[in-house]
């Protein structure tokens, strides 16, 4: 029975480390630090908050544009789910949600900045962005602590219902930046890719057995 037990969770760790060991430490640490730099930073507002609380004004929350957006956002995923399975095979171990903090976007962004060119002056504008999405993030924890911050904001009045919403909004720009990042950023080099699909392979042997 634990060797069955044991059997069956190696797999699991294996695929977890596989996509582990596929994400970029560099890009992994920039995302955190502008998430902590946006908590910091809305730490100061709210602590200049004031006493005096806002009423609540009908129609503020936008909750039906956003359960269109969160529709648009699944309907997205799933055709995003769907290409990548076809092009990898389902279960091939290969990052997917967290690919723009992957090692292969990694390098694909030293090529490309490497030169100044049309890629790379189109890069830093999208880079920015998903820099500023992450710190916008990370700002919404503590500002929206104040309640006339989300009292009258989107998905408001409550805290979790305006994260949500914001969250929300961040995932869908994030993405949207990742895909026009992957039309415009140089190939990778085609050795890495072949290692990595490798390693993929043997995950996914792995799993099966």
């Amino acid at each position: 029975m634990t060797n069955t037990i044991a059997d069956e969770a190696a797999p699991s760790s294996n695929a977890r480390s596989q996509l582990t060991r596929q994400l970029s430490a560099l890009l992994c640490a920039t995302a955190a630090s502008a998430v902590v730099a946006g908590v910091a930073t809305g730490l100061v507002p709210y602590l200049r908050r004031s006493p005096i609380k806002e009423a609540h004004v009908p129609g503020t929350s936008d909750w039906v544009q956003h359960v269109i957006v969160a529709a648009v956002v699944c309907a997205l995923y799933a055709v995003a789910r769907w290409r990548h399975d076809r092009r990898f095979g389902r279960g091939a171990g290969r990052l997917l949600l967290l690919a723009p903090l992957g090692r292969s976007a990694a390098r694909r962004l030293r090529a490309t900045m490497r030169q100044l060119t049309w890629r790379s002056a189109a890069t830093l504008p999208l880079l920015i962005l998903i820099a500023y999405t992450f710190w916008r993030a990370g700002a919404q924890v503590t500002r929206g602590l104040d309640p006339n911050f989300t009292v009258n904001a989107w998905g408001g009045p409550t805290y979790l219902g305006a994260m949500a919403c914001h969250y929300l909004d961040g995932v869908l720009i994030i993405a949207v930046s990742a895909w026009l990042l992957d039309k415009i950023l140089l190939p990778g080099p085609a050795g890495m890719s072949a290692g990595v699909r490798a390693d993929a392979s043997v995950t996914t042997a792995g799993t099966r057995s």
